[in-house]
């Protein structure tokens, strides 16, 4: 299956459905865009499953502080598609203000989103969210595993308050 319906590509309509209910923080709309054996990747969380997926954009989309996104540049491949978007946002544990670009990558499945990659650099990240520490030493392998053992233990705690349901 190629993506495209009585001509119309419905790859490209599923990417713009995403992310324009990430603007609205419709985390709800974002998490019916998956297939049910979808995973996710990037560099803070690195991989989840489709559960933790759909957790991790409730959370964000929850508390999300100061919240804006802008989301370009979609295009079909043969086997899946892209787009570029840039979410700018107060990092919570800190209160500095995160200037994050992103290129997304994705394959479907079904009509489905079934593999979601964000791809962005982690360093530059680490120096807007945590200031000096992340200048010093973001571009290290110590930083980058407690930045993900970090975003890990957020979704852990995210996932077991009583307000989340899938």
């Amino acid at each position: 299956m190629n993506g495209y319906i009585n001509g119309k590509n419905m790859n490209s309509e599923l990417i713009q459905t995403f992310y324009s209910a990430f603007q609205k923080r419709d985390w709800q709309t974002m998490n019916t865009c998956y297939h049910p054996e979808a995973t996710f990747y990037d560099p803070a969380f690195r991989k989840l499953n489709t559960e933790d997926t759909k957790a991790m954009w409730h959370m964000l989309c929850v508390n999300a502080k100061d919240f804006e996104l802008h989301f370009s540049d979609i295009e079909e491949t043969r086997d899946g598609g892209s787009c570029h978007w840039e979410a700018s946002y107060t990092f919570s544990k800190t209160g500095r203000r995160v200037n994050n670009r992103i290129r997304a990558r994705f394959t479907f499945k079904e009509g489905l989103i079934f593999t979601h990659k964000d791809e962005f650099d982690l360093w530059k990240w680490s120096r807007m969210a945590l200031g000096l520490s992340g200048l010093l030493l973001g571009w290290t392998s110590f930083l980058k595993s407690k930045i993900n053992q970090n975003a890990l233990k957020s979704l852990k705690k995210f996932k077991q308050e009583s307000s989340y349901k899938e």
